[in-house]
């Protein structure tokens, strides 16, 4: 059976003018309402419009289907999200561990404010998960975390330094993602952070002392 066609998920044209720039944000705050409301499974581009109180093809001149204003949702979340941790992983005023504290307890308070919304964009994932746009992005994540464990860990082999990259970014995607999915109170959730902060950091002084992480 031959495969289906990937869903376009780039935007078809860029807003040039106010009114323009103004229709989309309508449109993306009344995606976001609709996500959090009915869910990924029922979310639709009439429901979305009718929230926006547009038309279908005033709509569609920006994004081509569900999935390109899904992954719009997403691509945005990433985006914000990404900015505010490299601004705390990369903060010249505090040691690096402390800054990976911070970055950990940050993440995962915006997990619980977020709860609701993020739920349904892992609900959509599946609609784009393996699409080039998102290997892109966990390309500039990757980058990232690599360029905090060199300040870190300064002199680390590239295979070192690659896996204590992916060990911190995964170890902070998986649990908090329990955390959304668990709806924990902030002083719970504050307690997994310091928890698992201290672990990370801990498993960093050992790869720096090139002893085998602690188990």
């Amino acid at each position: 059976m031959p495969n289906r066609p990937r869903p376009a998920l780039a935007s078809r044209k860029q807003p040039r003018q106010t009114r323009s720039a103004q229709l989309v944000d309508d449109i993306l705050e009344a995606a976001v309402r609709v996500l959090r409301r009915e869910g990924a499974r029922r979310f639709t581009t009439v429901r979305v419009a009718e929230e926006a109180g547009v038309s279908v093809g005033s709509l569609y001149q920006y994004f081509p289907n569900k999935e390109a204003l899904l992954f719009r949702l997403q691509s945005d979340e990433w985006r914000d999200t990404g900015a505010l941790l490299d601004e705390i992983l990369h903060d010249p005023r505090h040691e690096p561990l402390d800054r990976l504290r911070r970055a950990v307890q940050v993440f995962f308070r915006s997990e619980l404010d977020e709860a609701e919304l993020r739920v349904a964009l892992d609900d959509a994932g599946a609609l784009f998960r393996n699409a080039p746009e998102a290997r892109a992005h966990m390309s500039v994540v990757t980058g990232r975390m690599l360029a905090f464990i060199d300040e870190a860990l300064p002199g680390l082999p590239p295979k070192k330094r690659a896996f204590a990259a992916d060990v911190v970014m995964t170890s902070m995607a998986a649990i908090g993602e329990k955390i959304t999915e668990q709806r924990r109170t902030r002083a719970e959730v504050d307690a997994w952070a310091g928890a698992v902060a201290e672990m990370l950091c801990g498993f960093l002084e050992d790869i720096a002392r090139g002893a085998r992480p602690r188990t």
